[in-house]
């Protein structure tokens, strides 16, 4: 595909869909990414709107999922929460395909919103994770680096059911992601790390939900992409940090979108 014909289905999809935004606060108090969402400022933050098709707006997943975000001078913190009826995974070596085989959920990372040198983490129900380095989309020629990885990164998952065990009905899994900024800098250095108030990174996240048989796979997103493919750094969502600390006052949500 030519870098026109990328940017052609750039501007068709933006006639479709309307990217998520989400504002992110500020956590005074430590969190421990042990994949849990019960601490207080966790419980302050704000959730995203519901997860919904990766590429038809009008198709709703019959499985709930929903994140939230804060940040503090170390990391940029990811919670989500995923129902799910029965919590598998298979895969337990880093940087190994986990989308290829297990159920997982994906975040993907542009905070210079160039997009390119953007970053893909993925993990599974059994906190295995991968991490990725794309240079440019795929679609665009661009090659991935799979020896890069977040150095600092933290990351837990907690079931709230009984891991692959498939006769007893589960009610989800949840996976909290703490992203250091110290392996962001090189792919961003027009970005400032941490985030000053009011500058907008573009993140977008995903959950496949496969069977175990892997014969079908879904994708679900927070911000519709239009297209069926997480590789398209413009369609992501908008992501504005504040400087408030979480719970304390509603910043709206006011950076120019650019969405042209």
């Amino acid at each position: 595909m030519t870098d026109a014909e990328y940017y052609e289905r750039v501007r068709q999809a933006r006639t479709r869909v309307r990217p998520a935004t989400y504002v992110c606060y500020r956590t005074e108090d430590p969190l421990v990414a042990d994949g849990r969402l019960t601490a207080p400022a966790w419980k302050k933050a704000p959730w995203t709107g519901h997860f919904g098709h990766i590429e038809d707006p009008a198709l709703v997943p019959d499985l709930a999922t929903q994140a939230k975000m804060l940040w503090d001078d170390r990391y940029f913190y990811v919670g989500v929460d995923m129902e799910a009826p029965d919590v598998w995974g298979t895969i337990t070596t880093h940087d190994e395909h986990v989308y290829a085989y297990d159920p997982d959920l994906e975040v993907f990372i542009d905070p210079d919103g160039d997009g390119e040198n953007y970053m893909e983490f993925g993990i599974n129900a059994l906190n295995c994770s991968y991490d990725f380095l794309l240079y440019k989309p795929y679609d665009r020629g661009g090659p991935r680096s799979i020896e890069w990885n977040w150095e600092g990164l933290r990351s837990g998952v907690q079931v709230d059911g009984v891991l692959n065990a498939p006769d007893i009905v589960d009610r989800g899994w949840s996976v909290v992601v703490a992203f250091d900024y110290a392996s962001m800098v090189a792919q961003a250095p027009g970005a400032h790390f941490p985030p000053r108030d009011g500058d907008v990174w573009r993140v977008n996240l995903s959950r496949l939900v496969r069977d175990r048989a892997r014969t079908w796979g879904k994708d679900w997103t927070w911000s519709c992409v239009g297209i069926y493919s997480m590789h398209v750094p413009e369609m992501y969502g908008f992501v504005q940090f504040s400087t408030q600390p979480v719970g304390t006052a509603v910043v709206p949500f006011s950076a120019p979108l650019n969405w042209v």
